[in-house]
C-alpha cells in the first residue's frame, strides 16, 4: 500500500500517514529513534527508496529513522491488514505440512476438487485473494485441526 502524504503532529506526539485508506496515526513513542522536546523533527518525507511504502524523518541530532506502512497498518489493527497476516500465517503452516504430508500433490488437488493452478495459488503466500475457507479445507486435508482464540483485546 502507497503512502500519499504524511506530516508530524508535535502536539499529539505522532505522524499522521495518509493512503487510499485514509489517514491513520503512529505515535512517536513506537518510533526509533523517537523524537523528543530536544531532538525534534527536522525532515520528513514519504520516502521513494521504500517504494513509498515507508517514511523517512530526520532528526536535529542527525540520527534518522524510517517506518514502513505495514507497521502503522498493524498498529492501527487495520482489518484487512490483520485478515491478510492471517492467511500468510495459515498459508506457512500449509505449506510445512504439505512438505512432509504423505498424500501427494495430485492427490491433494483431486481431494480439493480444484485445478492445479488453483491450488498452487493457495500454497502462495503472496496471493492474498484467496478464502479463509479453501485454506481451511486445505489444511483439513493435511490432517491439521484448527482452533480460534476469540478474545478481548482490551483485557489481554
Amino acid at each position: 500500500m502507497k503512502i500519499l502524504k504524511v506530516v508530524h503532529n508535535n502536539r499529539r506526539k505522532e505522524f499522521e500517514v495518509t493512503t487510499w485508506k485514509g489517514i491513520s496515526t503512529f505515535p512517536y513513542a513506537v518510533t526509533n529513534p523517537q523524537p523528543s522536546p530536544e531532538d525534534k523533527i527536522v525532515s520528513l518525507f514519504v520516502d521513494e527508496e521504500l517504494g513509498r511504502e515507508g517514511f523517512t524523518y530526520v532528526l536535529q541530532s542527525g540520527r534518522e529513522g524510517s517506518v514502513h506502512v505495514d507497521d502503522v497498518l498493524y498498529f492501527n489493527r487495520d482489518p484487512g491488514y490483520m485478515t491478510d497476516m492471517l492467511l500468510y500465517s495459515l498459508t506457512l503452516e500449509a505449506q510445512k505440512r504439505v512438505e512432509h504430508s504423505p498424500l501427494g500433490t495430485r492427490e491433494l488437488i483431486r481431494r480439493l476438487g480444484t485445478s492445479a493452478a488453483q491450488y498452487y495459488r493457495l500454497l502462495d503466500q503472496t496471493n492474498y485473494r484467496k478464502s479463509v475457507r479453501q485454506m481451511l479445507s486445505l489444511l483439513h486435508l493435511l490432517d491439521c485441526e484448527v482452533e480460534w482464540v476469540i478474545k478481548d483485546r482490551r483485557s489481554a
